[in-house]
């Protein structure tokens, strides 16, 4: 039985290695090769010449802070998931050896686990353990309070991404106010009046659409990032809970039980 959760666990290891941070950096070229097309073609040069709001190249600032964000937090992830990769594979061959030393280190098999948050989520496990006096373990708590840790710190992101598109509303509405600016303006209704008027009018359109469709892709692709994320989040706290559900939980419930 020992042999066949090894297996089932070892095919999973090559397939999680560094695939968040994979799926990032694949999406990132496609956004930044996007981003070169358009330069090239001249639609950003027109966008930031057009947009006299300024609030376009400001969406474009926000985006590539809050995309360094997401590296961040892909790599944090990324190194997540290889210290969960090697804990598991120690905690299956040796998971009748779990003990916490007096280094509040967790050790299996005589070897220490590597520093993660499962590691972090196995350390509190055994501390319930032990002062639990119910022989069954619930670590419903623990793990709801893991996912939250883990998705707090997307939390800036959400809420950037969300603002960018306030952002472009915003350009929208200063847009139609430059807009119908000059038409207060008009004083005489002849064609040199009339083409000055028109000339501003297009300029406030062009803000109020440019700010629009920036404020729009920079919101869509900053949540795509964060999707990735967050799926990988997700996806880390079920491997958590079916790791110490299986190897962990089982052993110390033995363990209190006094079997």
């Amino acid at each position: 039985m020992r042999d066949l959760s090894s297996t089932l666990f070892a095919k999973r290891e090559g397939s999680r290695d560094h695939h968040v941070l994979m799926t990032w950096l694949i999406l990132t070229g496609v956004i930044l090769f996007g981003f070169v097309v358009a330069w090239e073609l001249g639609f950003i040069g027109i966008i930031i010449e057009a947009d006299r709001s300024r609030i376009s190249a400001l969406i474009f600032v926000i985006y590539i802070c809050f995309s360094g964000h997401c590296f961040w937090l892909v790599l944090g992830l990324s190194t997540e998931w290889n210290m969960l990769r090697r804990g598991r594979t120690m905690i299956v061959e040796n998971d009748e050896n779990l003990v916490l030393s007096d280094a509040d280190e967790v050790i299996v098999g005589g070897a220490k686990l590597p520093p993660g948050v499962m590691t972090d989520h196995i350390r509190n496990l055994i501390v319930k353990a032990v002062r639990h006096e119910d022989p069954r373990l619930d670590q419903t708590l623990l793990i709801q309070n893991l996912a939250e840790r883990l998705r707090h710190k997307q939390n800036i992101g959400w809420f950037a991404s969300d603002a960018l598109i306030k952002l472009g509303l915003l350009g929208t509405i200063i847009g139609f106010i430059l807009m119908l600016g000059p038409v207060a303006t008009i004083e005489e209704f002849d064609v040199e009046h009339l083409k000055r008027a028109l000339t501003a009018m297009t300029g406030g359109m062009a803000v109020a659409l440019f700010t629009t469709l920036t404020g729009l892709i920079g919101s869509t692709l900053l949540k795509l990032q964060y999707q990735i994320i967050d799926k990988a989040t997700v996806s880390l706290v079920d491997e958590i809970t079916e790791t110490t559900e299986v190897h962990v939980v089982s052993v110390l419930e033995r363990v209190n039980a006094g079997i």
